[in-house]
């Protein structure tokens, strides 16, 4: 490497550039100017060729089967999780077995404090699956993801509304109870 290349590359010594070695500096930085530009233009018509038709090559225009039509639909929309959650509420009693889910059914999914919220038949079946949450949560989460259930809300049966009024007997709960 010549003493003007060096200089010019910033490693030699403080000479001045002169004739021929100013012109090789000045023609690399014409070159690299034209390079950064037609690969600027290359990718704008690129991108403009792509909007147009399809190629004999695969994108992602071309037919696609309804599944993974449906999984980059879901991906794009961040309805992974509530799908999921979804596709468990559909096939509850797989996952949690067919006597517990005769007594007890999820209601809802709440996903961003990650809640399932489970109604039961009794309030005896809803303390027993309040018993049975820790399981049940890794139970879930080995279907769905790790940590896309963390709490399971157990509600009791759901009744009538009370009504207040004349003709009602203080201190009854009514048919809120399953007691008995």
């Amino acid at each position: 490497m010549s003493e003007a290349t060096e200089a010019a590359d910033g490693g030699g010594p403080e000479e001045q550039l002169s004739g021929v070695d100013l012109a090789r500096v000045a023609l690399r930085n014409a070159k690299e100017l034209a390079r950064q530009r037609g690969d600027n233009v290359r990718q704008r018509k690129e991108a403009r060729r792509t909007g147009l038709r399809s190629g004999a090559r695969a994108d992602g225009r071309d037919p696609q089967p309804l599944g993974a039509a449906i999984g980059r639909l879901l991906a794009e929309r961040g309805w992974e999780a509530p799908a999921a959650v979804g596709g468990v509420m559909g096939r509850w009693p797989q996952i949690v077995g067919r006597d517990l889910a005769a007594h007890c059914e999820p209601e809802g999914y709440a996903e961003d404090e990650r809640v399932l919220t489970v109604r039961c038949t009794s309030t005896a079946w809803a303390t027993q699956i309040r018993l049975m949450a820790p399981q049940l949560v890794r139970r879930l989460n080995q279907e769905l993801g790790q940590g896309t259930v963390r709490l399971i809300k157990v509600q009791g049966p759901g009744g009538p509304q009370r009504s207040y009024g004349r003709l009602r007997a203080p201190g009854s709960k009514g048919p809120g109870d399953t007691w008995g």
